[in-house]
């Protein structure tokens, strides 16, 4: 069954972001960051209790050392960096799992990392090496990087479709630096046809083969709880 996710706990200190609170009666799964590219320790334990409490699962969302462009700008690292970057992110998420009683359900790289891993096949290993190490799934874009690896090394893949992302023409994912509101009927529109047509259509037109296990909508979009609903919505129909 295709489920939604949504990527949490991006929150700093005292500012607020991102749609959280009212996402969590809408989703199945939580990706939360992890401190690097965005989140803090009290916002880390607050969104696990959050997710918890509404029945939401929770994965890791570890990204690269960069708070100031929110992970989505991408660095040159070396596979056991990589891994090494993912092993303390997770290694925090799962002590404030402990604290309450919970599993960790998954791990998801973030921003550019996920990016990167998507190509990289020595990235992407480093990365699905610890989710075996964790024996959870590992989040990712199908026929990439991402599922040779988890094959790889005997991990569960998780295909990811994103409704308020653009692709390019080779399937590859549009990641923008800032969020920006996508129409919910386009997002509509784009699950309609990835989850029964098992297509999706790059930002230039061109049509390819999107396998889907599960929807992500960013809590950072500002009508993310209007899309998730869209969404939610088209899972109930199918």
């Amino acid at each position: 069954m295709v489920n939604l996710n949504s990527d949490m706990g991006e929150s700093f200190g005292i500012h607020s972001f991102g749609n959280d609170d009212a996402l969590v009666a809408l989703i199945d799964t939580a990706n939360v960051a992890c401190g690097f590219h965005a989140g803090d320790p009290s916002g880390m334990h607050e969104t696990v209790t959050t997710a918890l409490a509404a029945g939401v699962t929770v994965g890791a969302h570890p990204g690269l050392p960069d708070l100031v462009g929110f992970g989505r700008r991408e660095m040159k690292l070396y596979p056991d960096e990589a891994a090494d970057i993912v092993r303390y992110q997770v290694g925090a998420l799962v002590g404030f799992l402990k604290a309450e009683g919970a599993p960790l359900d998954h791990i998801k790289p973030h921003g550019s990392l996920y990016g990167m891993a998507a190509r990289d096949p020595e990235i992407a290993e480093a990365i699905a090496k610890v989710a075996a190490e964790y024996q959870v799934p590992l989040f990712g874009m199908a026929n990439t990087e991402h599922e040779k690896a988890a094959n790889k090394v005997g991990v569960p893949f998780v295909a990811e479709f994103y409704v308020d992302l653009g692709y390019r023409a080779d399937g590859s994912l549009i990641i923008a630096r800032r969020p920006h509101a996508t129409p919910v009927a386009e997002a509509t529109e784009r699950a309609k046809r990835a989850l029964v047509d098992g297509l999706a259509t790059a930002v230039t037109g061109e049509t390819f083969p999107m396998r889907v296990d599960s929807v992500c909508v960013h809590s950072d979009t500002a009508n993310a709880v209007e899309i998730a609903q869209a969404v939610r919505d088209v899972l109930s129909s199918l």
